[in-house]
């Protein structure tokens, strides 16, 4: 993931922002308690999860499902899922495992949000058929989409099948710095139960917004290849730490790196923070390969 890439991460401040004021009040509404915590990495081909498999893997997701306990799924976002094929990865998984599809590129980057019922029909029926396996459904919009088409995004959200758990990735600088147009659209997010995500990267720290629209915090995390992609982990627990004792119903949790050499790494880390912090027995990845031979950058 290259998106927020920086030559130089050293010159970077990676202080995280804040709270937004709204964040205490929508966490407050989750009278439920933490429900479920869903970390993983966003691919499970190994290209990119170098280190991760033992030699001789022949089905990755399989074994991945063995480490993890969610992916999120940027296959979607490439080509349409059939049917078929979600029904043929749910079946490689074990029955507490989570899918997190992004949404397909044709509804966000080709039509940008026009015209696009047919496609969200058939992705919408097609991922419906991950079960109790689909976690939440994301929408990630061209960072070349702006404020002038709210209308488009309010219809989208609007139209979109409520049975269907939503998250939006908003990407471009005009939705944050403009604190009026940042607070109509963060109300049309609460009123129509989606969820905000926040995009951690080097380059793009205005999008490290902190204000959540539902009690479920879906952060992409960005490793920069540099010693302080570990630190800035431990940054995210004693945030996500607060969150929880003020309400926090749901923790997606998405390891990504610049360049990926160890995302296992990265996330193995977080995991073992979190269960140690929070009383956790979630299962810690393990590395197929030396751990000690793999490197971050």
């Amino acid at each position: 993931m290259k998106f927020g890439q920086v030559e130089d991460p050293s010159k970077i401040d990676f202080t995280l922002p804040q709270d937004n004021s709204h964040t205490k009040t929508i966490l407050k509404l989750n009278k439920k308690g933490l429900q479920d915590i869903s970390i993983g990495c966003a691919k499970w081909n190994k290209t990119d999860l170098k280190g991760f498999y033992p030699k001789g893997t022949k089905d990755e997701l399989s074994y991945y499902a063995t480490q993890f306990n969610s992916i999120e799924l940027n296959a979607t976002f490439y080509g349409m899922p059939s049917p078929d094929q979600v029904l043929t990865w749910k079946d490689k998984t074990p029955d507490d495992f989570k899918f997190f599809p992004k949404i397909t590129n044709t509804v966000s980057h080709f039509r940008r949000l026009l015209n696009i019922d047919d496609v969200v029909t058939q992705f919408a029926t097609s991922v419906l058929n991950f079960g109790d396996k689909l976690g939440m459904v994301f929408l990630q919009l061209h960072d070349n989409f702006k404020p002038k088409d709210y209308e488009r995004l309010e219809k989208f959200i609007q139209n979109w099948p409520k049975e269907v758990p939503l998250a939006v990735e908003l990407r471009n600088t005009e939705w944050f710095v403009d604190e009026e147009v940042f607070d109509k659209t963060c109300k049309l997010f609460e009123d129509n139960n989606v969820t905000n995500i926040i995009v951690d990267t080097a380059g793009r720290r205005d999008m490290l917004h902190m204000r959540l629209t539902t009690p479920t915090a879906f952060i992409r995390y960005v490793g920069a290849n540099a010693e302080n992609d570990y630190q800035r982990l431990d940054d995210w627990l004693d945030r996500l730490t607060t969150w929880k004792e003020e309400g926090l119903e749901n923790l997606y949790f998405f390891v990504h790196q610049n360049i990926e050499k160890a995302s296992p790494l990265l996330s193995a880390h977080f995991i073992k923070k979190l269960n140690e912090a929070w009383g956790k027995e979630i299962h810690i990845p393990q590395m197929g390969s030396d751990p000690s031979r793999l490197t971050l950058f």
